[in-house]
């Protein structure tokens, strides 16, 4: 680790983690709904609708305002009430956590695997009890897990499949696309993520029950929504929320859909530039990635030894002009999991030590080789200018 890795981050621009890619013809789609009729719910949102769908090869998809909506719809539509658990995944934002308690439900957490950082299979049974009703697996970082173990899982108890996949759109397990794997699946459609619409979700299912269901539920609990325009009836069969995609985003989400391919790509070349980097540098542990599957990259995390090297590197490469990220918090050490359902550290013992020692690096397909290079040469700096020798 003697050799120096000279770069000049005085007048280079920050590298966040991840962004939003617009061109023309994403502005021209949306200027062209601007000046159309339609503004909110419109033509281009079941145009859409159909091109995810199309896509991922399901039945049906929903457009909703977010991801987080996308998940709240879900939990609807599986009739998640109070006293019903749903186990998920600690390693992951908290809104998946938070669309089960919205319903009045209760998310029970099962640990992850060290390798992957995916919910691990084999602590799941353990916390499955009477009152559970669904499984919530997550899709971290775009690796899909392991579905064949959890449908299995979900089979035998008789549960449901939800997949947050909100990191994994365009992702395969064995051959097959994330959209076809679980009984409902969840993409979000926000500036980090593979295609944007400002913000945005979506829920693919097979099922025409929750797809109808869910309908209803983003409009307020409105059966239909899109009526005549001389007609003025309608009639609210259940409690609902305002959880709409605008006719304008979604025409900048029909128009980023047609470069997903080449954006996973591009996110699959610098992901080979970061393992050929540090694929036998001692500070640093990459995940494992399954050789069955086709991963979409939404974030490339690394792990180091310890919490202290975690927060000396956060902090130098943030003055490097570089944005880094850590991809999460354990949700059940949030201050309200803790009050409001009695949560405590010690729960999901690999999600805490993981959580301390990862990182997430800058990766979005408007990056260059030179950006790459720069958060390489950065990070190897930074080991070689503190003289750290990590075995």
């Amino acid at each position: 680790m003697d050799k120096k890795f000279p770069i000049d981050n005085k007048s280079l621009q920050k590298i966040p983690y991840g962004r939003q890619l617009i061109d023309d013809e994403d502005i021209a789609a949306v200027c062209s709904v601007l000046r159309s009729d339609w503004i909110t719910t419109g033509p281009k949102v079941s145009e859409f609708e159909q091109a995810v769908a199309d896509y991922v090869g399901a039945k049906y998809a929903i457009a909703v305002s977010s991801g987080t909506a996308a998940l709240h719809c879900a939990m609807y539509a599986i009739n998640i009430e109070c006293e019903d658990e749903v186990i998920t995944s600690p390693m992951t934002f908290a809104a998946t956590a938070n669309s089960v308690v919205y319903q009045g439900g209760t998310p029970v957490f099962a640990d992850i695997n060290s390798d992957t950082l995916l919910i691990d299979p084999d602590k799941i049974e353990e916390k499955i009890s009477n009152r559970t009703k669904a499984l919530v697996s997550v899709d971290y970082a775009g690796q899909p897990c392991d579905y064949d173990r959890l449908k299995d899982i979900t089979d035998r108890y008789g549960l449901f499949l939800i997949g947050d996949s909100c990191h994994s759109l365009g992702a395969k397990y064995k051959g097959q696309k994330v959209g076809k794997l679980a009984d409902l699946t969840i993409f979000s459609f926000h500036p980090v993520k593979h295609i944007c619409t400002g913000e945005g979700g979506m829920i693919v299912t097979d099922n025409h029950i929750f797809a109808d269901r869910m309908r209803a539920f983003r409009n307020h609990g409105i059966l239909s929504e899109h009526h005549k325009r001389d007609s003025w009836y309608y009639e609210m069969t259940d409690l609902g929320f305002n959880y709409r995609l605008t006719d304008f985003q979604c025409a900048m989400g029909i128009s980023q859909i047609k470069k997903l391919p080449d954006w996973l790509k591009c996110r699959q070349e610098i992901a080979m530039k970061y393992d050929e980097a540090f694929k036998t540098f001692p500070p640093i542990s990459l995940l494992k990635k399954y050789v069955y599957n086709y991963h979409a990259y939404h974030l490339y995390v690394v792990i180091f030894k310890n919490s202290y090297i975690r927060s000396d590197i956060f902090n130098y490469l943030k003055n490097q002009g570089i944005g880094v990220n850590v991809h999460y918090i354990p949700v059940y050490l949030h201050p309200f999991y803790k009050v409001k359902l009695g949560t405590f550290e010690g729960l999901c013992p690999l999600a805490e030590d993981l959580y301390k020692r990862i990182l997430s690096l800058p990766i979005f397909p408007g990056m260059n080789d030179s950006d790459v290079n720069r958060v390489i040469c950065s990070i190897k700096n930074y080991f070689n200018n503190r003289k750290l020798t990590i075995k």
